[in-house]
């Protein structure tokens, strides 16, 4: 008896790679080292005010990227005053008619206005750190969901099973020291809110820490800077927790960042799934690198994956909240102006090197001459407090910056040919990795070959340059007689067009996800709003009031009239970096709370313990 097997085939799960873009040369080189989605900045609301781009730029990304299948994302993620949700729901139709893909918003409001048929992407934003705030998202329509990067993988795992929206996670880059959405130090303390693209980065400033009784517990230290996220080592385990979306941080910074980081998690992703038949990846292509990426070589405040794992230990790089790059030696010799390095790692002229001092003061050289291990430098290098046995480290790297800065179409989508006879000319035919077609043809003058058979290996020589071009030709399949004789140029010029008409049929047949946004009444999960739940116009609360609050106070709803609002609530917790947590993490208690203080203010910082949480309120003077 003959069974069949009657399984259904399970289509595989997509997984996306999506990379950060200050502007559009930062896009293009996003999609270009392997990105399935790139997110960009629009002109206006967005909440890295310093990365704007225009309409033209965004289209100029999205026709690049939808070449190989890849997404746009636009970030509309600020809060929205009034008299700006009409120009805020403009831009959404804008944007949606140049083709972007999804937008990334924070701020309800938008969901009360007539927005185009485009998928919406909850923003990190929007404290995305609970199964009952997701589940809401996604019964309120969102397409895809931010998740909060302090989650770890038993959180994420909950997540996921309590329902079926994609969800997208940090994987690399700076990490806030509040939950995303919740620091609000900025708004109160600087007139300039985080939550509208104007972050004034208290967390990067140098602080004192007291206890109540004022006696000092570290001095003059930068006590919320937290290490930059890597989680290369944890991408199988987040997928198997629920991620189908790894997210680079970076919308700030420069394009050889963007290539390196890109490239080096395209890499961790593709090992992953050329092991995996469950799996694949979410657009079309395959990139090969003239250079080995190593995200330590890019901006890096040290690594953490902190959060995801929950590590117990420090996750804060007190000393500097400065780039200090990768650890390249020790110094075992020093002399006025050279000292020598233990280790391997090359330098070279002009390299940019740091190290901390005894006082842990971060010193930056630059190198004048390398030979070998020996390093000759432009500064007294003991007056700057080199000594030796002092870690070095390599913020800026030249060769690699070089390799980075000529690195340009690594990634190319395989196709097959045909060519055969058709009316008096030629008909090339092309077959891409996504079963796409196209043919292109030109008239040809027939002539007889002086040399019977040599214009099938003419025709595969000819076609098969594909350099400076998007496609690799896997294969030529020639069908012309052997005594045709056709010119190399004819070739040349065919295999040019044929490569332009693929291109544009493959943009053309871009499967665009249309998405009407449909208003529901699902109840939130609270009883009430307040200023955490980021309110700032009245199409918000009625977004609130839609779904069933109604017990809605304004004057709790902006953090800076609410006089003992938390101007940052944060899983990261200062006694466990020092040492001092008298919790579940062991080590020796101390009081509770205690009092940070730079050159804006002193601040009350409480602890929750059971919640593993830390709040900074403003202290009031006595």
């Amino acid at each position: 008896m003959i069974f069949q097997d009657l399984t259904p085939e399970l289509t595989p799960e997509l997984i996306e790679l999506l990379a950060p873009a200050k502007n559009l040369s930062c896009g293009i080189a996003a999609v270009n080292h392997g990105a399935d989605a790139v997110y960009i900045g629009g002109p206006l609301f967005s909440a890295r005010a310093a990365a704007t781009n225009s309409l033209a730029d965004i289209e100029r990304l999205v026709a690049h990227a939808h070449t190989f299948r890849a997404k746009v994302y636009v970030a509309l993620n600020t809060l929205l005053e009034d008299d700006e949700l009409d120009r805020a729901v403009a831009l959404c139709h804008q944007l949606y008619e140049l083709g972007a893909d999804a937008l990334i918003i924070q701020d309800v409001g938008l969901l009360e206005c007539d927005l185009p048929p485009i998928p919406l992407h909850a923003s990190t934003q929007m404290n995305n750190r609970t199964v009952e705030k997701v589940r809401f998202l996604e019964q309120v329509g969102f397409a895809q969901v931010v998740l909060a990067r302090e989650l770890n993988l038993a959180e994420i795992r909950a997540i996921r099973n309590a329902t079926m929206v994609p969800l997208e996670f940090f994987v690399h880059g700076a990490l806030c020291v509040a939950y995303s959405g919740q620091c609000f130090f900025s708004e109160v303390m600087a007139d300039r809110s985080a939550n509208r693209g104007q972050c004034a980065q208290f967390c990067r400033h140098s602080f004192d820490l007291r206890d109540l009784e004022g006696r000092l517990v570290a001095a003059d230290r930068f006590l919320l800077s937290l290490q930059d996220l890597d989680l290369s080592a944890h991408l199988a385990a987040l997928i198997d927790a629920g991620i189908c979306s790894f997210k680079i941080e970076g919308r700030l910074k420069d394009e050889n960042y963007v290539k390196n980081v890109t490239a080096a998690y395209r890499l961790a992703l593709d090992a992953i799934l050329e092991a995996r038949t469950d799996l694949a990846p979410a657009s079309s292509g395959r990139c090969r690198f003239g250079f080995t990426p190593d995200p330590s070589r890019s901006f890096s405040r040290g690594a953490t994956d902190f959060f995801v794992t929950g590590h117990s230990g420090a996750v804060a790089e007190t000393r500097t909240p400065k780039s200090m790059g990768k650890h390249i030696g020790r110094v075992v010799a020093i002399g006025p102006k050279t000292f020598t390095l233990c280790g391997e790692e090359p330098v070279n002229n002009g390299d940019g090197l740091c190290f901390f001092t005894r006082d842990q003061t971060l010193v930056g050289l630059r190198v004048n001459r390398a030979e070998g291990r020996i390093i000759h430098a432009k500064d007294d290098i003991i007056a700057l407090g080199l000594t030796v046995a002092t870690d070095i480290f390599r913020n800026v790297d030249v060769a690699f910056n070089k390799l980075l800065e000529r690195s340009s179409q690594c990634r190319t989508i395989a196709l097959s040919m045909t060519l055969g006879e058709h009316d008096g000319g030629l008909q090339l035919t092309l077959l891409d990795e996504d079963n796409i077609r196209s043919t292109t043809t030109v008239v040809v003058a027939r002539e007889e070959a002086t040399r019977a058979g040599s214009i099938v290996s003419l025709a595969q020589r000819q076609l098969s340059k594909s350099g400076g071009t998007i496609f690799s030709v896997r294969d030529v399949v020639v069908t012309l007689p052997p005594d045709l004789f056709v010119a190399a140029s004819v070739f040349n010029d065919l295999r040019r067009r044929a490569f332009a008409a693929h291109q544009a049929v493959r943009l053309a047949s871009f499967p665009r996800d249309i998405r009407p946004f449909v208003p529901t009444e699902v109840p939130w999960p609270a009883a009430t709003v307040d200023y955490r739940d980021q309110i700032t116009n009245s199409r918000a609360l009625a977004f609130y009031r839609r779904h069933g609050v109604t017990a809605i106070d304004p004057s709790r709803l902006r953090a800076g009239t609410v006089e003992e609002c938390a101007l940052m609530t944060s899983r990261y917790c200062l006694r466990r970096q020092l040492g001092l947590c008298g919790g579940r993490h062991g080590g020796q208690p101390s009081a509770d709370p205690l009092v940070l203080a730079d050159r804006t203010g002193s601040y009350l910082v409480r602890f929750d313990c059971d919640r593993c949480e830390m709040t900074v309120t403003k202290k009031e003077k006595k």
